[in-house]
């Protein structure tokens, strides 16, 4: 067993701190640019072990660092009286502050007892896997240009938002023309423009397309013939959620920033899956210990798309092995 990391206490010990990462050059999407991801971590501490987790706040569900971080703050005298991951999920709403504390609590769990989390869960071993890497959105030109230097990559996940989509995947398409190309709109499309993107995509040889229409205003994709796979991200969260997109997407993008943690994304795999819906397994821009609990869901999914710490400029210590793009289960050292 490695050598973790020690602390003494009887009762659990919940502490959290926000970090900032930098980012290769910037990542820009359809709502905009940043140069860091800032991240929160929890950490409980419980006879001489640590389990850890780490979430990304995100503006988009108005979510920010610091109050992601009072959430936690929060939870140190529950955490202490004795709460568990099943508790935790009545006792939080789902979201980046209970994604950090659930897979910290996970963590602590597998160490405590010694064995791997999955076996612990009785979930199937994660095994290498191939991972998306994103382009980020520019003009025709530049993003042509970013391919080309990934072309020699699988699986490629390019960012649109909007006027010149079109010319945008053509341009992408020319310049790795062996690529497996899914799209991310960022709900950055139109009703009067869907159909046109998508044929456009469609020609171009995209597999999937990632939330063409804003979330709550998408009711126009169970009224038109998809040529290709649509898959809800903005539009989906956790279980709740599913139902009601059964007409309207053929995929759905399971990130644990929005179910809250690893605990409910694991049953809302298996409940997507039994609706019919392909499985993407999705991140934010972070490091290794947010990917490492998302390891979990790779048996179950078509697609992976954790390459968020491909994107940032250096990774944590220890993080999770890439070679290319394939992605390499989590050290114990790391995360569970």
């Amino acid at each position: 067993m490695p050598d973790f990391k020690k602390t003494s206490s009887k009762s659990p010990i919940l502490s959290a701190r926000i970090e900032h990462w930098p980012i290769a050059g910037s990542f820009t999407i359809s709502r905009g640019a940043k140069t860091e991801a800032v991240t929160v971590v929890a950490e409980v501490s419980r006879d001489g072990l640590t389990g850890r987790g780490e979430c990304v706040p995100y503006p988009r569900y108005g979510e920010t660092p610091e109050a992601t971080l009072a959430s936690l703050q929060a939870m140190q005298a529950p955490v202490a009286r004795g709460l568990d991951r099943q508790a935790l999920q009545a006792a939080m709403p789902a979201g980046a502050a209970r994604n950090a504390l659930d897979c910290a609590l996970l963590d602590l769990e597998a160490k405590a007892g010694g064995q791997r989390i999955w076996t612990l869960l009785g979930r199937p071993a994660p095994r290498p896997c191939t991972t998306a890497y994103t382009i980020s959105l520019g003009s025709p030109e530049a993003m042509a240009a970013a391919t080309a230097k990934a072309a020699h990559r699988p699986l490629l996940k390019i960012k649109l938002g909007g006027d010149g989509d079109g010319m945008r995947i053509a341009a992408v398409r020319k310049a790795a023309p062996e690529s497996e190309l899914i799209v991310d709109a960022n709900e950055a499309w139109t009703a009067d423009s869907l159909e046109r993107n998508l044929a456009d995509c469609a020609q171009a040889g995209v597999t999937l397309v990632e939330q063409p229409l804003p979330a709550g205003q998408d009711a126009a994709l169970a009224r038109i013939r998809r040529p290709l796979a649509v898959c809800a991200d903005e539009s989906v969260h956790d279980r709740a959620s599913l139902d009601r997109l059964r007409e309207r997407y053929d995929a759905v993008n399971i990130k644990l920033d929005k179910t809250g943690g690893l605990t409910e994304a694991l049953v809302m795999a298996d409940a997507a899956q039994a609706l019919g819906f392909q499985i993407m397994i999705g991140c934010m821009v972070a490091t290794s210990l947010a990917m490492a609990p998302a390891m979990l869901l790779a048996p179950q999914a078509r697609f992976v798309d954790l390459d968020g710490p491909l994107l940032l400029a250096r990774d944590r210590d220890g993080g999770l092995r890439y070679d290319g793009s394939l992605v390499y289960p989590p050290e114990a050292a790391l995360w569970g």
